[in-house]
């Protein structure tokens, strides 16, 4: 199997008041991928992101970028990185071309300007090359800001909250472009509050909450080992309890009896054919049903479900 891209070991970040952000973070990063880290605020998803960029200093671990240990070996390793930081941060009087330029010379780039253009080509940016920061659209800026992270070609490119306060069309348009540097063989790391991004983007997603990494998998394993399906049977008559009958399901009464509620299957077409069974056994039972709604769980139920699991068990 081919060396990790970003291997990362008992990463620990303690801040001054005992304030544990990163607590034994283990994670691997493939090369090429687009792997989405997902946690609640205060999770220690941006203190991770600034360890790897070297704008965070760990108290504990280890952390290996392109084999290099980057205690050791961090200038080389950094300009092989971009950050797109959560926060917009430049100077929004100067001009969209000479901000992603200067950005280059930061990383000891020597000047491209082909280079510049195919980048802010690429953004739908080339037509604002000239204009001040300041008069762009919140989305705009956002694309600025890719556009300096890109501007050294690096291999591997962090998007904290990429899309944080952009419209759901100029979403859409920046996954296509992310999309599209994964094309280009740059290893990608996003972390994001949309769950749909992770859906619709990632190919492992990381869940982490309290400094903890909960879980690390292929975003299919995760949807077949901890998808559920839930049904509602909207009842012709109350009931007032579940017939012995139907004890083996995993069924609630809710409603005041009216409505009989299955949870359960383990993601992998258990729980449609439970279902199904089901609805034959209310009828062979004499249990009308008038309605049935069935609905198969998303990522961001699993998310959900996961961290207030682990919520629960620390309490």
């Amino acid at each position: 199997m081919d060396e990790p891209i970003l291997d990362i070991r008992g990463l620990e970040k303690t801040y001054r008041g005992g304030v544990k952000a990163l607590d034994g973070v283990d994670l691997e990063i493939r090369r090429g991928e687009i792997f989405a880290l997902l946690g609640p605020n205060g999770a220690g998803k941006t203190t991770l992101i600034g360890a790897v960029c070297g704008m965070v200093r760990p108290t504990g671990g280890m952390i290996r970028a392109f084999g290099m240990d980057m205690e050791r070996h961090w200038k080389t390793a950094r300009r092989k990185i971009g950050l797109v930081p959560q926060e917009l941060s430049f100077d929004m009087f100067d001009k969209v071309q000479r901000q992603v330029r200067f950005s280059r010379g930061m990383f000891g780039c020597p000047p491209d300007e082909a280079r510049i253009e195919e980048v802010l080509r690429s953004l739908s940016l080339w037509d604002k090359r000239d204009v001040q920061i300041r008069e762009l659209s919140g989305g705009m800026k956002r694309r600025v800001m890719i556009a300096k992270a890109l501007s050294h070609d690096p291999e591997l490119l962090f998007l904290d909250e990429p899309t944080a306060g952009v419209d759901v069309e100029l979403r859409r348009d920046m996954w296509r472009q992310i999309d599209a540097l994964r094309d280009r063989g740059v290893t990608i790391i996003l972390t994001t509050h949309y769950i749909e991004e992770a859906e619709e983007m990632a190919d492992r997603v990381g869940v982490i909450n309290k400094g903890k990494v909960l879980l690390v998998d292929d975003k299919s394993a995760i949807m077949s080992k901890l998808g559920r399906t839930e049904a509602h049977f909207t009842l012709a008559e109350p009931m007032v309890n579940i017939p012995a009958a139907l004890s083996d399901y995993p069924l609630t009464l809710e409603g005041e009896g009216t409505c009989l509620i299955y949870r359960g299957g383990d993601g992998t077409g258990k729980g449609k054919r439970e279902v199904a069974d089901l609805a034959q056994r209310l009828t062979r039972e004499g249990v009308a049903f008038i309605g049935l709604d069935t609905r198969e769980s998303t990522l961001e139920d699993i998310f959900v479900d996961l961290v207030e699991d682990k919520e629960e068990q620390a309490a």
